[in-house]
């Protein structure tokens, strides 16, 4: 991951907070459409995060294709950590599921 948590020590606890109010919506919508906004939000979020390091548009044109392999990587990054350690943890993540 591209974080170094010991130079941010709230990295999860900032993380918590967002999914804890996705799952807040989740209960009004659906986890699909929660999803959808969550991924959105983030990249809205991260356009406007580049424009702030950018002088001018046309500095933010020349650097989009860099910003995105940025960004992708670090999300196909955290994803493949969070699978993973979905599947080395299925039974105990989801035993909520199992028991409804």
């Amino acid at each position: 991951m591209g974080v170094d948590l010991q130079k941010d020590p709230t990295f999860f606890d900032r993380a918590d907070k967002f999914i804890v109010l996705a799952n807040e919506h989740c209960s009004e919508v659906g986890r699909g459409k929660v999803s959808a906004s969550f991924l959105y939000g983030c990249a809205r979020f991260q356009a406007w995060n580049a424009a702030c390091w950018a002088a001018d548009a046309a500095s933010m044109k020349e650097k989009k294709e860099e910003t995105v392999k940025y960004f992708v990587e670090q999300y196909q990054a955290m994803l493949e950590e969070n699978l993973t350690d979905y599947i080395e943890h299925y039974g105990k993540y989801m035993q909520a599921k199992d028991d409804a």
